[in-house]
């Protein structure tokens, strides 16, 4: 089981903060730094960021929490992600999304809402394409190649794709297209029931997972929730009596909701304090405080 942290779309981290937080996730011993993509957020950009991160580190790995796919060129990104794999040492989790259902982002994105889904699975093609050995053929809806070749090759042999989402229809995307599922904002019973869905659709498309490669992404708190994040729970999961039993309050809470998690055959974990501490020093402090209760757990 690995466990490693996540920085939200509100992190204010600059300057020399983010470096600050990724040495000591380093010094620490957490797996991995997971970041955000949000185009209105102050988050730092999760290419840019992940990069930045790579410079200064030689154990920890990092991902994104997701990166937009849709609106992307696809071969560009498959130069700069292979180059960051090679570069790191083959660190790199890439992980991918749709992008979130806000007019602010889908203007930024410059993809209708109803468009991103043909283009995500179009355009995931085209990057597994472009790693692969040899050069590419591809002639899509939206894309069109005739033997390119892109260089360099990641240094991982296959670069494992982590997609997120509970719908069933990203389910099935899953199983048919994913090496690995994150989901965030989900229960135990709800990873329970969307693995299922998610094997379904392997057993039909001849395709398998690895064990390991089910994972959640677990937001947390270590005191009450304030209002404002009641609402957004409520907003993002209306189908839940009292969404607040999406974020352990409590260290505790937080051990007891993995533990419930590895009981049904997940174990890649991306924990991600709702209300972030206030500024690089805090986060070290709060780190400190989380390395010894929650890397007990990690194997």
């Amino acid at each position: 089981m690995r466990i490693g942290y996540a920085l939200g779309t509100r992190t204010h981290l600059n300057d020399s903060g983010f470096g600050t937080v990724v040495d000591a996730l380093e010094e620490l011993g957490f797996d991995s730094l997971w970041l955000s993509e949000r185009i209105g957020g102050a988050a730092p950009d999760p290419l840019v960021g992940m990069a930045y991160a790579a410079g200064r580190t030689t154990r920890l790995k990092f991902g994104m929490s997701v990166m937009v796919l849709p609106g992307r060129n696809p071969i560009v990104l498959a130069k700069e992600l292979a180059t960051l794999d090679r570069l790191s040492g083959g660190r790199l989790l890439p992980a991918f999304g749709l992008g979130v259902a806000d007019p602010h982002e889908q203007q930024a994105f410059g993809v209708e809402r109803s468009a991103r889904a043909k283009l995500f699975d179009e355009a995931l093609t085209v990057l597994r394409g472009a790693w692969a050995e040899g050069s590419l053929t591809h002639h899509g809806e939206h894309f069109n190649y005739d033997e390119l070749r892109v260089l360099p090759k990641p240094l991982q042999s296959r670069l494992d794709v982590w997609l997120g989402g509970i719908a069933r229809s990203e389910l099935r995307r899953v199983g048919r297209l994913a090496d690995g599922w994150l989901p965030s904002f989900v229960t135990p019973d709800d990873a329970a029931r969307g693995r299922d869905v998610i094997e379904a659709a392997l057993a039909e498309h001849h395709r398998t997972i690895d064990a390991d490669h089910y994972g959640a992404l677990i937001s947390y708190s270590s005191g009450p929730l304030p209002k404002s994040v009641v609402d957004l729970l409520a907003k993002r999961r209306p189908d839940l009596a009292d969404p607040t039993v999406l974020v352990p309050q409590s260290w505790n809470a937080l051990i007891d909701t993995i533990d419930r998690f590895v009981a049904i055959g997940t174990t890649k974990f991306v924990i991600l304090p709702i209300v972030e501490p206030d500024g690089p020093q805090a986060w070290v402090e709060h780190l400190e405080q989380a390395a010894p209760i929650v890397l007990a757990r990690q194997t």
